[in-house]
């Protein structure tokens, strides 16, 4: 029995959605990751790959509150349903007509990269979540959200080689802008591990200054804003693309947002609501930044998709 023509020869548009799927994916995942670190139930499940000895689900237990094992263990399977999706997303790229190089690559590291993170997930459980190994889950998480935003753009662009849209100088500007947006994440998991949201009253915490953590992480933003500022004044006589002037649009909006967050929270004493919706922010960020770095370059069109060859009609008797 012949495969339907959407799963046999998807068309761009199925690439994109499942592409737009696993962006989102990868970004929920993160918002659920915060989740399970400020309510303490990294150790919901404290085994892995099983969430206790003997049983891959959770059982009840005196010593693990219930809920901390719905937390955790719901984080876990979402993690099997992005790997899921993420497959369906490579698999579509891999069978697109004309075969795209770039697109099966980047739609390649989505799988890959779910994998990578439950290893990292588990080595985080076995070592008790010590603070640098959930640090470098969720930055492991920022690089797939990044990828994943490329990948959704590589769906609705084409296989040239790039010409950039702004000129070479503004062009390292947006350098500075992803190297300082990475800065921004890294001090932002230092903040949290040396602070009271870095899991349970048992969980190890960072032994440095939470307000000197916090001073760094606020000067970096600032500087994220005046790059980005300066950026946009550079923009006005680059004659740039209506695309790349809403994606700069975009990411001012969303880091003003951001920074009005982080304010807030700080100031309230860091509830953990504000936190998980700091985190949702942060995904944002990191995505409006990655497309403005996919915007100030141009591909080509999209090339037409290859149609499949019709089936032979049968001979007449």
């Amino acid at each position: 029995m012949p495969l339907p023509t959407w799963i046999s020869r998807p068309s761009p548009r199925v690439v994109r959605t499942l592409a737009l799927a696993v962006l989102v994916m990868q970004a929920l995942i993160s918002v659920t990751g915060v989740t399970v670190r400020v309510t303490g139930s990294g150790l919901g499940c404290p085994t892995w790959p099983q969430c206790f000895p003997g049983s891959m689900v959770p059982v009840e237990h005196p010593e693990v509150a219930t809920l901390h094992q719905v937390i955790e263990f719901g984080n876990r399977l979402l993690t099997g349903v992005i790997g899921f999706v993420a497959l369906a997303c490579f698999v579509a790229a891999l069978r697109c007509r004309p075969r795209r190089t770039r697109l099966v690559r980047l739609a390649l590291v989505m799988p890959l990269g779910v994998i990578a993170q439950a290893i990292i997930g588990g080595m985080t459980v076995l070592v008790n979540l010590a603070w640098w190994s959930v640090s470098v889950h969720f930055m492991a998480s920022a690089v797939l959200i990044w990828l994943a935003t490329l990948l959704y753009k590589a769906t609705k662009e084409g296989d040239r080689e790039p010409v950039g849209v702004v000129p070479t100088r503004m062009r390292a500007l947006l350098v500075a802008l992803v190297a300082v947006t990475a800065a921004v994440l890294v001090a932002g998991t230092l903040v949290t591990a040396a602070g009271p949201h870095a899991g349970d009253p048992d969980t190890p915490r960072l032994g440095l200054p939470v307000h000197g953590l916090v001073q760094v992480h606020g000067l970096l933003v600032m500087a994220y804003v005046l790059i980005l500022a300066v950026f946009g004044v550079w923009l006005r006589s680059a004659r740039p693309t209506k695309a790349l002037l809403k994606t700069y649009g975009a990411a001012c909006a969303m880091v003003l947002v951001q920074g009005a967050i982080g304010s807030i929270q700080y100031h309230l004493g860091v509830p953990e609501a504000m936190v998980v919706l700091h985190m949702a922010a942060a995904t944002l960020v990191i995505i409006v930044t990655a497309l403005l770095w996919g915007e100030s370059r141009y591909r080509g069109p999209l090339p037409e998709p290859i149609e499949a060859p019709k089936a032979a009609e049968p001979a007449a008797a």
